[in-house]
Parts: C-alpha cells; structure tokens; sequence
C-alpha cells in the first residue's frame, strides 16, 4: 500500500468517526435538555472537543506521512539509477554512443599504407590506460602490417550505455572486423567491447578498454 492510499484510509476512517461523534453528541444534548439540569459548569460541547480532537489526529498523520515522503524522496534521488543518466537524457546518451562507436572503427581500421593516419587518430580520440595500450599493440602490429599488405576495416555494429553519471560513461560496443592479408581472401570476425568513456571539451575520449 503506497503512502497516498495510506493517507486516504486514514481521512476515510476519521470521516466515518466525525459522523459518529455528531450524531453522539446530539443525543447527549438531547438527554441534557430533558434533563433540565441547568446546573452543569461551562465547557465547550461535546461535539466541538470532538472535532478538535480529530482533527488534530488528521493532521498528525498528514504531516507524518510528508516527511515520510521526503525520505522517501532522497532515497531515490540517491539510488544509482537516479545518477544514472543513461536512463533519462537521450541526448547525452546518443552522443557518447556516436562518439565511441566512431572512434573504435577509425583506431582498429587501417591500411598498409595509412598506419599514420590510424596512430594520430588514436592520440587524439584515446587517453588514460587506453592509449599507454593502444600505443603498445600497435608498435608491434605495425611492422607486420605493412610487411604482409593487412588491411583492416571495423565497423560498430551496436552499442549501448551501461551507465552515465558527469563526465563518465561506460559503454558496451560489438562490433565487426574484416581482415585482408594481401590477395588473400578477407576474413571476417566478431568482437565485444566494454569501454570507459570521459568527457573531454566536446567529445567523448576513451580511457580504458576491455574484451568481453
């Protein structure tokens, strides 16, 4: 039962109680009157200290359950998935998907002839762990690469963000690898990609990359 229901019962509860008490207490005036004892000491009727008494009621259990909200109100502005961008602004969302799933075809994309295209691009859209691991593998693809006339081509063929929170994301990319050695036949593969994504100006840098 939520809260608001909770409120609802209560004030249900203390309307049937008002009506009760009302029609008590026109009976006991009624019996006071037949009565004829006009001795009795001044004091508000019956009915009034009923209806102040239940009405105090009401509102304690109004104000209880406002706070009660409150907290409940922090709690899930506290939660992850409230930090969790990912699942609110779109915007940000399909910006750091393009920005990633760019930015793994142009550094695992590349041509006998055109390493030095693919090593500038990786300087400038890789930082952090990524790049001291990028700079490593490829020191000792690159030779081969131009020695056997490898070709390889990328592509992202679907991406997702796991989380979002500031300036860093995580993302979950696949994506598909098309190698060609010479004349030889091309060959095509498969990869899963969970990469760490920061915020640097106006684009999304990848600082760490791991195989799924």
């Amino acid at each position: 039962m939520s809260v608001w229901e909770g409120i609802g019962r209560v004030v249900k509860v203390a309307e049937g109680e008002a009506v009760t008490t009302e029609t008590e207490a026109v009976e006991e005036s009624g019996a006071v009157e037949e009565s004829g004892d006009t001795d009795a000491p001044d004091r508000p009727p019956a009915r009034s200290r009923r209806r102040r008494f239940l009405l105090g009621g009401v509102t304690v259990v109004l104000v209880l359950a406002g706070a009660g909200l409150l907290v409940k109100a922090q709690e899930l502005r506290s939660t992850p998935a409230a930090a969790n961008h990912a699942l609110t602004d779109t915007e940000a969302t399909t910006r750091v998907n393009g920005d990633v799933s760019s930015a793994l075809a142009k550094i695992f994309s590349y041509t006998p002839d055109g390493t030095g295209a693919t090593g500038r691009s990786a300087r400038e859209l890789l930082g952090g762990r990524a790049a001291r691991q990028y700079t490593q593998l490829f020191a000792q693809v690159r030779e081969r690469v131009t020695e056997q006339r490898v070709t390889l081509t990328t592509q992202s063929v679907r991406s997702g963000v796991v989380s979002l929170d500031g300036d860093s994301a995580q993302v979950l990319v696949f994506l598909d690898q098309t190698a060609r050695r010479g004349d030889h036949k091309p060959v095509t593969s498969a990869a899963q990609l969970s990469v760490t994504a920061r915020l640097r100006g106006d684009h999304w840098q990848i600082v760490d990359i791991k195989a799924r």
